[in-house]
C-alpha cells in the first residue's frame, strides 16, 4: 500500500517484478485507467493514524536512542501506552 504520490508505472512495475500486487491510489491525472481495492487502501489510513501516535512521543519522532533494542523498547512502551488510553 502507498500514497497517491508513489502512483506510476515504473514503481508499479517493481512491486509487480517483486512478487506482490500494488493497492496505490491512482493520481487523478493518469491517463489510464488503474484499479486498487479500496477497502485495502482505506486500511492504510489506520496505519498511518497509528504512526503518527507514536510519533506524539518527542524521544520516538526524533530517535535519540542509539541502540536499536532501546529505540523498540520505548515504541513498545508508546505502544503501551496508547493501548491504555
Amino acid at each position: 500500500m502507498a500514497d497517491g504520490a508513489y502512483d506510476s508505472d515504473k514503481f508499479r512495475e517493481q512491486i509487480k517484478l517483486q512478487g506482490s500486487r500494488a493497492c496505490i491510489k491512482p493520481r487523478k491525472n493518469r491517463k489510464e485507467e488503474v484499479e486498487f481495492d479500496k477497502e485495502q487502501y482505506k486500511e492504510r489510513h489506520l496505519v498511518e493514524c497509528f504512526f503518527q501516535k507514536i510519533k506524539r512521543n518527542r524521544r520516538i519522532a526524533t530517535r535519540y536512542d542509539k541502540l536499536a533494542k532501546r529505540f523498540l523498547a520505548f515504541i513498545h512502551v508508546a505502544c503501551i501506552l496508547i493501548w491504555i488510553k
